[in-house]
């Protein structure tokens, strides 16, 4: 790989210390020298070398007060790394120039990286946004999300494993620390599948038809998930399953929605219970609820309480999270499961999040 800056006519360059522009120099010949770390991003060697070729020619047209010519620059993610590692090296160069050049004439070099820094960068998040606008937006967001999502799932099986002393005896200490690392690993894959279910709509039943279930499964398995956070808080899961509990509907969205409505319950309690709670009221229909003794929704968030995106109005104001994008996945879950996301609070004495379902019971 090979670089062929342009020449560098030093009486423009403000008088900056002539040194300074050869250290440049010898720390782009050390670039090439890392072409096996820049393999994965770039077609060939001749591509990276082109590449460094206008970053360096990019870097002096910046210090003669030009912009640099845009059409060359390689906005991409070769050319980000290319132009990081060639700092990296400049920056070594010139710690080794006997004597030290002035402090300001290497400022005015920084500022030219710097500021092709931005050129790059803003033709990045331009493209990124014309990405996420286009055709195939929200498919993009859908591959983001599960991105985080499956290395947030081995960090929570990993976190409990180690919590249980399932890999060796834990102290007390790393016990509290594993819950709080279940505990925000949770909360982000939460989000991530919020993201997912939003781009979708965030009313897909994953069963096209209803399909037999065990709501006692259902609840146990609530409580698994949400047991870690509820211990990390010194709270309370109460379990209250109804008596019938091999009914006929969608588990996975009911299982989503009384999940969500935990971990929710969870956030806003400091003290007191969580109860997951299900009867029966006449023939098939059956009432879920999720109720907690925490501080209550106030009647200014009640006002947007189902919107996604919205944002709070102070620190500390209810939401379902920083998005409100958990809530809004819930009511159309329910929704499309036949039934109405109902809501009662109380403000410092706590909130009920509670619907009704037709869920034929299985015949035998």
């Amino acid at each position: 790989m090979t670089v062929s800056p342009p020449a560098v006519p030093t009486q423009a360059l403000g008088g900056v210390d002539d040194r300074i522009w050869v250290a440049l120099e010898r720390a782009a010949s050390k670039v090439t020298a890392e072409w096996r770390l820049l393999s994965e991003d770039a077609v060939s060697a001749e591509e990276a070398g082109a590449g460094l070729a206008h970053l360096m020619g990019g870097l002096l047209r910046i210090a003669m007060e030009e912009e640099p010519e845009a059409d060359a620059l390689p906005r991409s993610v070769l050319g980000r790394r290319l132009l990081a590692i060639l700092r990296r090296h400049f920056v070594a160069e010139a710690r080794g120039l006997d004597p030290a050049p002035d402090a300001d004439q290497l400022l005015t070099v920084f500022h030219c990286f710097e500021k092709l820094y931005t050129h790059l960068e803003s033709d990045w998040s331009k493209r990124f946004a014309e990405r996420l606008g286009g055709a195939g937006g929200l498919e993009l967001v859908v591959e983001v999300a599960h991105d985080f999502r499956s290395p947030l799932t081995s960090i929570l099986f990993l976190a409990e494993t180690l919590k249980h002393g399932r890999s060796g005896p834990v102290t007390p200490l790393q016990e509290r620390q594993l819950g709080l690392i279940y505990s925000a690993a949770f909360g982000l894959s939460g989000v991530a599948s919020d993201v997912v279910e939003l781009a979708r709509g965030g009313d897909r039943l994953v069963e096209q038809e209803p399909t037999p279930f065990s709501i006692a499964d259902i609840f146990e398995s609530v409580r698994d998930i949400t047991e870690p956070i509820a211990v990390e808080k010194g709270l309370n899961i109460r379990l209250l399953p109804p008596a019938a509990e091999l009914r006929v509907g969608h588990p996975v969205a009911l299982s989503r929605v009384l999940l969500n409505l935990s971990t929710n319950a969870l956030k806003f309690t400091d003290e007191g219970i969580v109860e997951v709670g299900g009867r029966c009221l006449d023939g098939d229909r059956l009432e879920f609820w999720v109720q907690d003794s925490g501080r209550g929704i106030s009647p200014k968030a009640m006002e947007s309480l189902y919107e996604p995106f919205r944002r709070r109005q102070r620190a500390g104001e209810y939401a379902f999270s920083g998005s409100g994008l958990g809530l809004s996945i819930c009511r159309k879950l329910v929704e499309a499961m036949g039934g109405e996301l109902k809501v009662g609070t109380e403000e410092g004495k706590g909130t009920k999040f509670h619907f009704a379902l037709m869920l034929p019971v299985v015949r035998q």
